[in-house]
């Protein structure tokens, strides 16, 4: 299964463009679903196990504004230098070479740790402790998880010896931020 999966992003990571084009949204749209589905049961667990809402108003609203920010700012800041290396966030549809300039330079996932930033704020601001709790945690581990066993691998049959060096001298998600990077 994890050949299978690792053979499929790559078949169509180097497919025609018009092919490319037509997967970006579906992929989109199912990460956003996986996404949202995770914030839903959340609020869900929280509401059938009659949890206890996390902080009081306004303070939850006061704490999560800047976390969900900077979140939405890494997001961007990564999507930006996708677009710039002609390439999309979605699997389906990479840069056509590996992406080290920007919030790349200091980690190599900053997308789904600005997206991880963004399910603490809004657990934060939906006073949701199953989300903050189990939930993003939970979302984090998966992701993990399928980026080692199938991205990274798909990454290093695409992209070479420069994606292996690139992997090995920077972290999954957590930046070092240890003098300038090399690679802007």
């Amino acid at each position: 299964m994890k050949d299978f999966a690792i053979n499929f992003f790559y078949r169509a990571a180097t497919s025609s463009r018009k092919v490319r084009t037509w997967l970006t949204p579906i992929g989109a749209t199912f990460f956003l679903v996986i996404t949202g589905f995770f914030v839903y049961l959340a609020l869900l667990v929280d509401g059938l196990l009659n949890l206890p809402e996390l902080l009081p108003k306004p303070i939850n609203f006061v704490l999560s504004i800047p976390i969900f920010l900077v979140g939405l700012f890494i997001y961007f800041w990564s999507v930006r230098h996708f677009f710039k290396a002609k390439g999309t966030p979605v699997p389906f549809n990479p840069p056509p070479r590996i992406v080290t300039g920007g919030p790349y330079a200091y980690c190599r996932n900053p997308m789904m740790s600005g997206i991880f930033l963004i399910l603490f704020g809004l657990g934060i601001l939906l006073r949701s402790l199953s989300l903050i709790v189990v939930f993003t945690p939970l979302y984090i581990l998966l992701n993990a998880l399928e980026l080692k066993a199938i991205e990274e691998p798909e990454l290093a049959k695409r992209l070479g010896e420069d994606y292996v060096e690139y992997k090995n001298r920077t972290p999954m998600f957590i930046p070092r931020f240890r003098g300038s990077p090399k690679d802007k």
